[in-house]
């Protein structure tokens, strides 16, 4: 398979020039001044919050595939967890992923490592592809999603943008009052232990939410086991199964694509299934769609 010479592609260095410098920023990790254990704990912590609450329950399984139904703010809370992981709006998440199911692993495919791994894993972010990245594509295959005004505020004028930089600065922010006034603090104590939040809590918990949510997109395309025939190759993988608290069961995924629950044998754990029973538990969701359902697409 090969990228189809009919696709209008352009580079797009706005997108790689963001990718590059988050990873950079990263990078300050590895100065000793601006580790702390809080840092840490809160990196690994965010990979749950903002990667399995906002993108694997709020950009994937409920706004892409409808997988269950709950109250309107949760869904907008969840949503704003998933921007505060910079994998683009809500609304062009989910036009992408409705594509890729559509088109597993064929010409059309955003995304499908079959063109090559890296490609698959995050090349495609570095071009933009005019026959998919308009308008009527996104009416075709997000339209439920931009009917709702909260969305579109998201859309327009890169809202989803700033949401992610305010939520950056609020961690920096916490970080220099705590710092600053706790007792003993200081002025220094306060920029070291409010870059300390900055670096690990956002910038290093979103390089670990990009690359686990892309590698299902990638490894979850070319290593694995298959439990089902579908019409690409998708796999399950089991570590990236481990690491993306489910979404890595990829094979169950495309074969039962509206099903709440990814893990279809009892060793195949879905902590992001557990945390939506939770929920349930709780009356903040309901209509889980069972393993097994009548199929039928995703709302549009």
């Amino acid at each position: 398979m090969s990228v189809s010479h009919a696709r209008r592609l352009d580079r797009n260095w706005w997108a790689f020039g963001v990718v590059a410098g988050i990873h950079v920023a990263a990078l300050l990790a590895l100065v000793p001044w601006l580790f702390s254990w809080t840092g840490l704990v809160m990196a690994f912590a965010g990979c749950y919050l903002f990667g399995t609450l906002g993108i694997n329950l709020g950009f994937h399984r409920l706004l892409s595939h409808r997988s269950f139904k709950c109250p309107l703010l949760l869904e907008h809370a969840l949503a704003v967890l998933g921007v505060c992981c910079l994998q683009k709006s809500p609304g062009q998440f989910v036009a992408t992923h409705r594509a890729h199911h559509q088109h597993e692993d064929d010409e059309l495919d955003p995304h499908s490592p079959l063109v090559t791994l890296f490609w698959g894993h995050a090349g495609w972010l570095f071009v933009e592809n005019r026959d998919f990245d308009n308008v009527s594509t996104y009416d075709h295959y997000a339209r439920d999603v931009f009917r709702d005004p909260f969305y579109l505020r998201l859309e327009r004028q890169f809202g989803y943008l700033w949401v992610y930089a305010a939520h950056a600065l609020l961690f920096y922010a916490v970080g220099f009052a705590v710092g600053l006034l706790w007792p003993g603090g200081s002025l220094l104590a306060g920029v070291q232990f409010g870059l300390s939040l900055l670096v690990w809590g956002v910038f290093v918990r979103t390089v670990l939410v990009w690359h686990i949510t892309w590698s299902v997109n990638s490894f979850g395309h070319v290593w694995g086991y298959r439990t089902y025939e579908t019409r690409g190759n998708s796999r399950n993988n089991v570590l990236i199964g481990l690491i993306s608290n489910g979404d890595g069961w990829h094979n169950n995924h495309h074969a039962d694509q509206r099903a709440a629950s990814h893990g279809h044998q009892w060793w195949e754990l879905d902590v992001t299934y557990l945390t939506l029973l939770a929920l349930r538990f709780c009356g903040l969701a309901w209509d889980l769609v069972p393993i097994g359902a009548p199929s039928e697409p995703a709302a549009r």
